[in-house]
């Protein structure tokens, strides 16, 4: 997206291994390098070294990767010039991961890291608020939607008609769906003309197994857990065919869903005590209290103005303009 669309400047993309590039496929170009996981430490310190010196800015994509922030924790004078791509588990695992004696030492290395930061970038701007509560972040906030998989886009679908009400529960297999107390609340309804469609194919696959063997004592044939990958198209043309989403999230995460399902004029459920509640509702885009889920389907009126507003603001311009914003001159 930032080599298609022009903006400014020379970028280089420096990977560190760990995703299967048969799922995850790296292109190959001259500005694009991977240091793989079973690289020493040693090449991975001398690549940052002569990358992180020579750059003007450095986007940091997620701060997870142990490596890095311990890298920067021993140079805190490169601070200045990083910015901070939020992803949302790199922030909330501050109250989130168990308190082990790693955890402490991570956390160090992120409280110095985070409060010198020179840039947060993330479109929801209650978690650049969480991140100054937190770690005491003194970083300018960039509002940006970060990947073009959050944006809104005009897909050439065949939704099959369906006489059943078909209702999407969380995005993964990450217990943080919280995918039983879901379940309770949608049991009074096992008896009505529903489908319950359960993403299933990444994270935690013990957990994965036991959200299985629930929803189907609890739903029987009406549930269907989803436990393959599927290609993007045909994911899309799931997403077109659901009717009802429910995420049950206690943080900020499953947003490229959310706004996806949103476009296609969804009616989605979530907390009303996290970020992206706070975010949807200063946009004017209308989402439901997961504290009082009913299988009602979206009114024709919500469902055109929410699909307008995500059409507007989620668009490939803004997010253009952005990351301009952000990149801009050495100087900015």
């Amino acid at each position: 997206f930032i080599n298609e669309n022009n903006i400014l400047g020379y970028h280089y993309f420096l990977f560190f291994g760990g995703a299967s590039s048969d799922i995850y496929p790296i292109p190959k170009a001259n500005n694009i390098y991977v240091l793989n996981t079973n690289d020493h430490k040693s090449e991975k310190f001398i690549c940052c070294l002569k990358k992180f010196y020579m750059a003007d800015k450095i986007i940091l994509h997620g701060l997870f990767n142990p490596f890095i922030l311990k890298f920067l924790y021993l140079q805190p004078w490169l601070l200045s010039k990083c910015y901070w791509v939020m992803w949302g588990a790199d922030l909330y695992c501050h109250i989130l991961e168990k308190k082990k004696k790693k955890y402490k030492l991570h956390e160090k290395w992120r409280k110095r890291v985070i409060r010198k930061m020179g840039g947060l970038v993330t479109y929801i701007k209650g978690d650049c608020d969480l991140a100054r509560k937190w770690y005491g972040s003194q970083g300018k906030y960039y509002g940006c939607f970060m990947y073009p998989s959050n944006l809104y886009k005009e897909y050439a679908l065949n939704s099959k008609q369906h006489c059943t009400i078909n209702i999407q529960v969380g995005n993964s297999a990450d217990p943080t769906n919280n995918h039983i107390e879901v379940f309770k609340k949608l049991k009074k309804y096992k008896n009505k003309n529903i489908k319950i469609f359960v993403p299933l194919s990444y994270g935690d696959q013990k957990y994965a197994k036991n959200v299985i063997v629930e929803g189907k004592n609890i739903f029987g044939d009406k549930f269907v857990p989803l436990v393959d990958f599927m290609p993007f198209d045909q994911y899309l043309e799931l997403l077109s065919e659901i009717d009802i989403a429910i995420f049950n999230h206690k943080r900020q995460q499953a947003m490229g869903n959310i706004i996806t399902l949103l476009g296609l004029g969804k009616k989605v459920y979530m907390r009303n005590d996290i970020t992206p509640w706070s975010m949807f509702e200063y946009i004017g885009i209308t989402v439901f209290d997961v504290a009082n889920v009913e299988i009602e389907l979206l009114c024709d009126d919500v469902n055109k103005e929410n699909k307008q507003i995500v059409k507007k603001y989620f668009s490939e311009e803004n997010l253009t303009k952005q990351w301009g914003k952000i990149i801009g001159n050495s100087n900015e």
